[in-house]
Formats: C-alpha cells, sequence, structure tokens
C-alpha cells in the first residue's frame, strides 16, 4: 500500500462512525463531567441546556453524568439516581439533545467508596471496609448479595436509559467507583471470590458488562469508562488494566472502551494535568475542613504537568492489544491532536474541559481546523462541581 492509500484509511474525526448500533454524525465526545444541576437527584432545566448547548456545539455525542444506578451510589445526595421518578426528565433531555443532531449517552454507575455516606445518608460500599478519605466515615464491605444487586441496577439503569431515548450508555469502571476500587489491589483486600487475583478481582466489572449488555441487547451503544492505571502505589496498573480489556472485549459486552486513568478516592489530578487549585476547593467547605485543606490539600490534589493527548503515551498500548473501538480522551483540544488520534488507530475522541470553556468549540475547529482552544488548564472549574459546573473564566 502506497502513502496516499495510508493517508485515505485514516478516518476523517468530522465524518459519521459507527458506534455499535448507532451512527454518530461525527468522531467526537462530550465527555462526562459531573454537572452540578441535578437538584432532588432529578433532571433540571439546567441540565437540559447545558448537554443542548453541547449537542448545539457540534459534538457527536454528549455525555450525561452521573446517574448512579442505586441511592447509595452516589458522591452526593443531589446527583441523579436511575429511578422511575427521572424518566420524564430524562425523555426532555434526550429529546432536546436529538433536536441538535446529536446523540446522548447516559454514564451508569455506582460510586462505591468515592460515595459520600454523610450526604446521601446511606453507608458507603466498598470492596474492603475502611476509612474513606473523602467523608471521614467508615465505608463496609460490599456482601455478595450487595454485588448481585447493584450488577442487576446496572442492567436496569441502562433498561431506563433506552426508555428514555438515549442512544448509549457508558458504564463507569473507572477512578475508584465500585467496579474499579474491586480490581484495585490497593483498595480490594478481600480473600473471598472477589479478591486476590486479577481474574477475581475483574468479576464485579465482567459481571456488570454482561448483565448490561443482557439487558439491552444491541437496542443501544455500550461503552465501559476504564481506567489504565489508578495513579497511585500499589493500585491497578497498565498490565492489568490491559488484561482486564481484554476479557471485556472477549466477553462482548461492550461496543467501546474509553480509557481514563487516576483515582477519585485517593489521586483525582492524575486525570486532570495542569494546575491543581486547592484554594478554590477549600474554599466550596466550611471551617474547620477549609483550613485542613488549605493546610493539606496539597498532598491530596496534586499538580501534574500538562500536556495535548496526556494519556495516549499509556492508550497506545490498549489499542496494540485490542481490537474493539477505543475512545481517546485526556487533553484533546487541537484538529491536529484529533487526527493524530485517527491516525493511530483511536475511533473516537473525548472532549470535557475545553468545551466547557467553549461549548462550540468542535463547531469551530470542523470550519477552521486551525483553531485554538481557550481552556488554560487551571481545572478551576473542578470545584465548580458543588455548585453548577463551568468555567470560570467563561
Amino acid at each position: 500500500m502506497d502513502p496516499i492509500d495510508k493517508e485515505d484509511a485514516i478516518p476523517d474525526v468530522f465524518e459519521p462512525a459507527r458506534l455499535g448500533p448507532l451512527t454518530l454524525r461525527n468522531r467526537t465526545i462530550k465527555a462526562a463531567t459531573f454537572e452540578g444541576m441535578t437538584k432532588g437527584a432529578l433532571v433540571t432545566d439546567d441540565l437540559i441546556e447545558f448537554h443542548r448547548r453541547h449537542a448545539a456545539g457540534g459534538v457527536g455525542m454528549t455525555t450525561v453524568a452521573y446517574c448512579a444506578v442505586a441511592p447509595e451510589g452516589r458522591t452526593e445526595r443531589d446527583q441523579i439516581w436511575m429511578r422511575r421518578e427521572a424518566l420524564p426528565g430524562l425523555r426532555r433531555l434526550a429529546d432536546a439533545v436529538h433536536a441538535e443532531g446529536a446523540a446522548v449517552s447516559a454514564q451508569i454507575g455506582h460510586a462505591g467508596p468515592v460515595a459520600n455516606a454523610a450526604s446521601n445518608g446511606l453507608p458507603a460500599l466498598a470492596p474492603s471496609g475502611s476509612i474513606s478519605p473523602l467523608s471521614l466515615r467508615r465505608t463496609r464491605a460490599a456482601t455478595a448479595a450487595d454485588i448481585e444487586r447493584i450488577t442487576k441496577a446496572h442492567a436496569d439503569a441502562a433498561l431506563l436509559a433506552v426508555e428514555a431515548g438515549f442512544d448509549a450508555v457508558e458504564i463507569h469502571m473507572g477512578h475508584n467507583y465500585f467496579t474499579s476500587a474491586f480490581l484495585s489491589p490497593k483498595i480490594n483486600k478481600r480473600r473471598d471470590g472477589y479478591g486476590g487475583s486479577l481474574a477475581n478481582r475483574a468479576k464485579v466489572a465482567r459481571g456488570v458488562a454482561r448483565a448490561v449488555r443482557e439487558a439491552v441487547g444491541d437496542r443501544i451503544a455500550i461503552l465501559a469508562k476504564l481506567n489504565m492505571d489508578d495513579g497511585v502505589p500499589g493500585g491497578l496498573w497498565l498490565d492489568e488494566s490491559l488484561q482486564v480489556a481484554q476479557w471485556l472485549e472477549q466477553d462482548g459486552g461492550l461496543d467501546a472502551l474509553e480509557l481514563t486513568a487516576g483515582s477519585s478516592l485517593l489521586n483525582p489530578m492524575y486525570l486532570f494535568r495542569g494546575e491543581a487549585p486547592v484554594r478554590e476547593f477549600a474554599a466550596t467547605f466550611p471551617q474547620p475542613q477549609r483550613l485542613g485543606i488549605q493546610l493539606v490539600g496539597g498532598k491530596f490534589i496534586r499538580s501534574y504537568p500538562y500536556r495535548e493527548a496526556f494519556l495516549l503515551d499509556s492508550a497506545r498500548q490498549f489499542r496494540a492489544a485490542l481490537t474493539m473501538p477505543l475512545v481517546l480522551l485526556g487533553g484533546i483540544t487541537e484538529r491536529a491532536t484529533m487526527d493524530r488520534a485517527m491516525a493511530e488507530g483511536f475511533q473516537f475522541v473525548a472532549l470535557a474541559r475545553a468545551l466547557l470553556r467553549e461549548p462550540d468549540l468542535i463547531d469551530r475547529i470542523q470550519k477552521e481546523p486551525a483553531t485554538r482552544s481557550l481552556c488554560i488548564h487551571c481545572n478551576k472549574c473542578m470545584p465548580t462541581i458543588f455548585t453548577r459546573t463551568h468555567c470560570v473564566l467563561a
């Protein structure tokens, strides 16, 4: 094959693309970013407008985050959890996104040890009992019955998404949420059939993916957001994550994997490269927590240098080991980066912070490829999840 043929084989990021049973208008996805707009754990007009703006701005699909599958699986009590009462609002949201020509996905999952037990009024569940650094309460070790219930809850949540007119669901298997916590040898200290070996630790993730596929079949696309590594010593690392990804591919439950990294429980900034907004995070808390965060928050909210496509080096290893479609996430703000992802075999790219700054960035890049994002990676948008997620500079 000559060089011209090779160039022709590289997909255009702005051409329509298949994702399972879907055809997206292009290969860009608005990544899940908790919106802080779900008062009463229900869809609000603000949430609908948030996703409508991203759809109008040109993305192929926008992802609603975060849709908990059970009430104790929320990171705080105002997050959506997938139940009948949420259905009318979810339908209105799907209709608004579709009216702008985009598809819509629901990120479904269970926060596990990342859940705020104090806010939810329910114990946070983890593979093993421990003190949560987030709520300072003890998490409860999930029983076999809890695992069975939560697995079924993922399937039920996916069915509700189908009923609401959503085009896809994204199963949250990252950031040390429930399934990700089971994968992590640092967090999962169990001695039963769900702990120890990687095969045992992967049972929850594999079971959830299979249950969702069995429930919805090919009616919607099924993605999973999977940690490539936890970013903490003793946590899940690339070698084990690659094996889990291969098992998920073999099981046939997924249409694509979105590759992520970091631990909301132990090292959140490992995913959000750039400045560490310790002062802004501290300001969202009352005293004495505010003072504590100001004094020692830098040990938890660490700073990592930003660069374009900062997860690409790790993601390449997954691209080489898998045949299923992959979504590249992390520092994608320019047309050249999108083209590079396509050239290296990634089928989709996902953006988050840059779209908070400019919801119409995709549309503008399509019209003028030299367009540069205005996002400066200050990460001051992150603390706004406690109110209404937004770019503080916009």
